[in-house]
C-alpha cells in the first residue's frame, strides 16, 4: 500500500456523510425524511419515480445550484405540503422548498439546512416579491454558500455528463470549476464575482455605453478576477496530474488533464501581474467584438482536456464506455486527493453510475467505494446489480413519491 493510500486509510476510519435528510415541497416530495447510515446507499425506483430529486437535494448542501444548476423557483412541489419540516422556523417559515440535514465530518455532526425563502425588496418606489435562498449552520444563517465547503463536500456524475466530452466547452468548464471548488472554497466566490461583473460590462457594451472609466473600471476587476481563477484552475490541474502519475488506478484508465486557454496558458510564461495587465487590454480590445457578437476570448472560455494516457487520444475521440470510465477515473482521483487535502471525505452522488460500464468496471467502482470507506448515494433501475455491496450498504425503494 503506497504512502497517500495509508494516510487515505487513516482518514478515512472516522466517517463523514449525510445521517439524515429532510425534504419539504422539493420536486415530487411534500415531506421526506431518511435516516441513513455513514455507508453507500442504494436508491432504486422505476425512472421518473424521484430517485435523482433526492440526489439533487443533497446537492443543494453545497455551494451553487445543484447537479441539475437549475432555476431556484422550478424546484418547488407544485402542491405545497401540509406539513412542518424539522427545520428552524426562522429559515422554513414562507419558504418555498426546503432542504436539511444531519451530516458527520469526521465524527463530529452538525445540522446543516437551505431553503428557497420569499421576501420583498424595495424597488423605485414599489414593494417587489423576489425569491432567495438562504442557508444557515447548527441554526444560525450564513451570509454566504462558500462557508458550506467547510463543512461538506459533494462529487456526482449524472447521466447527462456522460456526453461531457462531446458538446460545447460550458459544461466542461463547470465541471473543472466545482473541483476546484472542492479544494479552495473562496474559487466559488470568484467565478460568481466575474460572472456577474461580465454581465454588466457585455450589459453596457450592448447598451451603447461609451463611459470608457467605468468600462475601464470593470476591466480591472474582471481582469484581476480573471487571473485569480485561472491560477486556481492551474494549480488543481498540476495536483490532480501528480497524484494520478504518482497513484495510477488499478481498473480505471490512467489519464491526463489539460487547461486550454489563453490567460491559464499566459500564466506558465509571465507574473500574475503581468498577466492581469494583458487581460485587462483583452478586455478593452474586445468591446467591438460584443457589440458585434463576435467571439470574446478569456476564462469564461477556457476548456478542460482530458487525454487517455494509454491510447494518447482525446477523451471525445473515445468510444461511449471509455468515456465514462475516464471520468470515474476524475472522480476517483478527486476523492483520494480531496481526502489527503481536506482532511474528510466527500460524499459521493452517483445517479445510473452504471450505464455504460461493464460488469467488471462496475464492480470494480463499487467495490473501490466500498475500500475508500466513504458515503455514496447511488441511484438504479437494477437493484440486483449492487452484490458487491449487499452486506456494506443501505437498499432504498422509491415508487409513489415514497421512499421505503
Amino acid at each position: 500500500m503506497g504512502n497517500h493510500a495509508l494516510k487515505i486509510a487513516e482518514v478515512v476510519k472516522q466517517k463523514s456523510g449525510v445521517s439524515r435528510l429532510t425534504l419539504t415541497d422539493f420536486r415530487n416530495y411534500a415531506y421526506l425524511r431518511l435516516n441513513v447510515d455513514l455507508a453507500p446507499v442504494i436508491i432504486t425506483g422505476e425512472n421518473g419515480s424521484g430517485k435523482t430529486n433526492i440526489l439533487e437535494a443533497i446537492s443543494f448542501l453545497t455551494p451553487g445550484r445543484g447537479l441539475r444548476g437549475s432555476k431556484l423557483a422550478d424546484i418547488k412541489r407544485i402542491t405545497p405540503a401540509l406539513v412542518t419540516p424539522d427545520f428552524n422556523p426562522e429559515i422554513s417559515e414562507n419558504s418555498s422548498w426546503a432542504v436539511s440535514a444531519v451530516i458527520s465530518k469526521n465524527d463530529e455532526e452538525f445540522s446543516v439546512g437551505t431553503a428557497l425563502k420569499k421576501a420583498a425588496k424595495e424597488i423605485d418606489d414599489e414593494t417587489k416579491a423576489f425569491e432567495r435562498r438562504i442557508v444557515q449552520i447548527d441554526g444560525q444563517k450564513i451570509s454566504s454558500q462558500v462557508e458550506l465547503g467547510k463543512y461538506i463536500s459533494a462529487i456526482w456524475l449524472t447521466p447527462q455528463m456522460d456526453r461531457l466530452f462531446l458538446g460545447g466547452t460550458q459544461p466542461r468548464r463547470s465541471f473543472l470549476d466545482r473541483i476546484v471548488y472542492a479544494f479552495d472554497i473562496e474559487h466559488a466566490k470568484r467565478t460568481a464575482n466575474f460572472e456577474h461583473i461580465y454581465k454588466q460590462w457585455y450589459q453596457l457594451l450592448k447598451s451603447g455605453c461609451r463611459d470608457n472609466n467605468w468600462l475601464l473600471s470593470l476591466e480591472e476587476e474582471m481582469s484581476a478576477l480573471g487571473v485569480a481563477i485561472a491560477a486556481a484552475r492551474r494549480e488543481l490541474i498540476a495536483r490532480l496530474n501528480t497524484f494520478i502519475e504518482q497513484e495510477p488506478d488499478d481498473v480505471f484508465p490512467d489519464i491526463a488533464l489539460e487547461l486550454d486557454g489563453t490567460i491559464e496558458k499566459l500564466l506558465d510564461k509571465l507574473p500574475a501581474i503581468d498577466v492581469e495587465d494583458y487581460y485587462r487590454n483583452l478586455l478593452s480590445s474586445q468591446r467591438h467584438s460584443v457589440i458585434n457578437n463576435d467571439y470574446v476570448d478569456g476564462v469564461n472560455r477556457t476548456d478542460f482536456k482530458v487525454y487517455y494516457k494509454k491510447k494518447h487520444m482525446p477523451a471525445e475521440l473515445c468510444s461511449t464506455g471509455e468515456q465514462k470510465s475516464l471520468l470515474v477515473s476524475i472522480i476517483l482521483a478527486q476523492t483520494k486527493c480531496q481526502i489527503l487535502d481536506k482532511g474528510f471525505a466527500p460524499i459521493l452522488l452517483l445517479d445510473e453510475v452504471t450505464t455504460h460500464l461493464d460488469d467488471l468496471k462496475r464492480d470494480a467502482l463499487l467495490a473501490k467505494i466500498k475500500d475508500l470507506n466513504i458515503q455514496a448515494w447511488i441511484t438504479s433501475t437494477e437493484p440486483q446489480i449492487f452484490d458487491v455491496l449487499k452486506n456494506d450498504a443501505q437498499f432504498l425503494t422509491v415508487k409513489n413519491n415514497t421512499v421505503f
